[in-house]
């Protein structure tokens, strides 16, 4: 790992410390894990992106919007916008160029989702994290027929590789029954 990688992490983690919930700091570090079992070769761009991937997301509260379809994609990119923000200063400060700043401030705004190989593969670790991590938690608050649904779409933003992935993630067996069903 680099020095401004490890600075760059550094600096997320000091960031994301600051999360009144206590949970951002946890999910930029399995975000990394996962990201390095799944993608041992991701480029340094999209490593920071993982890291960053909720990099002060409580400065925005969902709460601040009204509930809705629109009102909650309206936060959503707000939110894409202020991790892309936060990354690049962090970037900045590490030696990072232009270009790699545009870069991941591209992966983290989800530009070309299918057509490009990276931001692919951050979508199919966000899953993957959801997946092992936040998932079973998330269900339990849901019935059947809204997390089915939920996974499908989940799915549908996944490559075949990220779907190969999930398999071998331990679930609970209400997860794994609706994600089966969900995928048939």
């Amino acid at each position: 790992m680099s020095n401004r990688l490890t600075r760059a992490y550094a600096l997320i983690d000091a960031a994301n410390a600051e999360d009144p919930q206590g949970e951002a700091a946890l999910y930029g570090q399995r975000m990394t894990e996962t990201l390095d079992a799944f993608d041992p070769n991701a480029p340094e761009t999209l490593k920071i992106a993982a890291r960053a991937q909720h990099i002060e997301r409580w400065k925005i509260p969902r709460s601040s919007y009204p509930e809705g379809r629109i009102p909650y994609l309206t936060w959503r990119k707000e939110l894409q916008k202020l991790h892309a923000q936060r990354a690049g200063e962090i970037m900045a400060a590490c030696g990072y160029g232009e270009d790699e700043i545009a870069r991941t401030a591209s992966l983290l705004k989800k530009e070309r989702l299918k057509q490009d190989a990276d931001a692919q593969t951050l979508e199919d670790v966000i899953c993957l994290v959801f997946l092992q991590y936040e998932a079973d938690p998330f269900i339990a608050k849901h019935d059947d027929a809204k997390v089915r649904d939920i996974l499908a779409k989940t799915a549908k933003k996944m490559s075949s590789k990220g779907l190969a992935a999930a398999g071998g993630v331990t679930m609970g067996e209400r997860l794994t029954r609706l994600l089966g069903e969900a995928l048939a």
